[in-house]
């Protein structure tokens, strides 16, 4: 009886909604006379102007319906430090004219035990992340469905001293996950329709251009790079990431399937599963650096990767331990790539940008001199699959001179299949 009354009560609210109609505060009182309860939500459309928090623990909404921002200047929903909360089967939006923003559609703040299943994010056009898990813990994203994420943006860069400049480009991220641990993202769908990285979509906003730039040249770019005022990597975002080196950690990304983001997979994280996910179209299948330790990389689909399908590769954020404590250090690697297919790379919307001297496998030296290598990788049972003239120019791309200080250590590759590229398999022996 309790439901059927809150499920009375939110058709009440709906009946009084229309989809042109002004935004109304009821939805977001039903929520605040009802704190640690999962309200129903019936069929029809919320039009709201403010975001909508929920409030207590075991709070939430299920139900068909439809939650439209009209307020480009504020997220969709937000909790904040709550546990055991529930948001089944709805669908949060943005107005017509109103989908580009700086904001997300979920936004969830050091929360425990969130539970997110079948819920769609659409239209939530923005630089940060649609779905956004900030310091959770326990958090299950489960069979949601994030469409049409990105925006034109710039992506400034001035502060940081090894970059110094800011260019214009596409951005937008569909699942972000930051200092989170024991994070379940399964089975979802993440897709940008809306922002191909086409020829003409780049002429018209000038993707790429520098916008501005410091003084002083930054310390990771050529002179010729900073002379000419332009950068091929003007697509940013990735499909999902999990970030914040050395706080997330436990992390698994299963069965989800990601097409035509930036980046497919973003990991700097320790121990994550990355499994059973079809990553097509991307211009980066995936990617584990900055310190991602013990990734466990088997029986995924890269399909029309552009750049790579799969790197590892130290980052800024890795560095290494104190003399006298080791276990401080953040390093990449202990992990194992294994039973993944690649095919048709380089036949990807991307693929003009980038041409065909790329690699499916990328193994790289660190960005700063401080950077520990990436070390101890097993690369087993992997099938890259090439029908016709080879997009590539090797397979397998080692870098940094052999045997030294910066240069990828200890990569076994056993039981592979590797169609050669224009080049031959890779740029120097595979260790079995």
């Amino acid at each position: 009886m309790r439901h059927l009354a809150l499920a009375c009560l939110l058709l009440t609210v709906v009946q009084s909604f229309a989809a042109d109609a002004p935004a109304h505060p009821d939805l977001q009182a039903a929520l605040d006379a009802h704190p640690g309860q999962v309200l129903p939500l019936p069929a029809g459309d919320y039009v709201i102007s403010r975001k909508l928090v929920l409030r207590g623990d075991g709070a939430g909404l299920s139900g068909p319906g439809r939650i439209i921002q009209s307020n480009p200047d504020e997220p969709i929903l937000e909790i904040e430090g709550l546990k055991d909360v529930l948001l089944r089967d709805v669908t949060l939006t943005r107005a017509p004219g109103k989908t580009v923003t700086r904001k997300s559609g979920l936004l969830a703040i050091r929360c425990a035990y969130l539970r997110v299943d079948q819920v769609r994010i659409l239209d939530n056009q923005s630089a940060t992340g649609a779905l956004a898990l900030r310091e959770c813990r326990f958090a299950r994203v489960t069979g949601c469905m994030v469409r049409n994420y990105m925006r034109v943006s710039v992506d400034d860069r001035t502060r940081n001293p090894e970059w110094g400049y800011a260019f214009n480009c596409t951005d937008g991220t569909g699942i972000l996950v930051t200092a989170s641990q024991g994070t379940l993202i399964e089975g979802n769908t993440v897709i940008e329709e809306v922002f191909r990285p086409t020829k003409e979509l780049k002429e018209k906003h000038q993707l790429g251009v520098w916008t501005k730039k410091n003084p002083t040249k930054g310390t990771f770019l050529s002179q010729a790079t900073w002379d000419a005022g332009y950068t091929d990597n003007w697509q940013q975002g990735s499909g999902i990431i999990v970030t914040a080196p050395e706080a997330s950690d436990l992390t698994r990304i299963l069965g989800n399937h990601v097409e035509n983001a930036a980046q497919g997979l973003d990991l700097h994280a320790d121990h994550v599963i990355v499994a059973h996910n079809v990553i097509t179209n991307s211009f980066m299948g995936m990617k584990a650096m900055h310190g991602s330790r013990n990734v466990l990389i088997t029986g995924n689909q890269f399909v029309k990767n552009s750049l790579w399908a799969i790197g590892l590769m130290p980052g800024a954020a890795a560095h290494p331990g104190q003399p006298e404590r080791p276990e401080t250090a953040n390093t990449d690697g202990g992990s194992v790539i294994a039973h993944n297919i690649i095919s048709d790379f380089g036949h990807g919307d991307a693929s003009w940008i980038w041409g065909h001297q790329r690699s499916p496998f990328k193994f790289d030296t660190g960005q700063q001199d401080d950077d520990p290598p990436l070390a101890d990788v097993i690369i087993q049972g992997n099938l890259l699959h090439c029908v016709g003239t080879p997009r590539y120019q090797y397979a397998v791309v080692i870098a940094g001179a052999p045997g030294g200080p910066k240069t990828p250590r200890g990569l076994r590759f056993q039981g592979n299949t590797f169609a050669p590229g224009s080049s031959g398999v890779a740029n120097r022996p595979l260790t079995e």
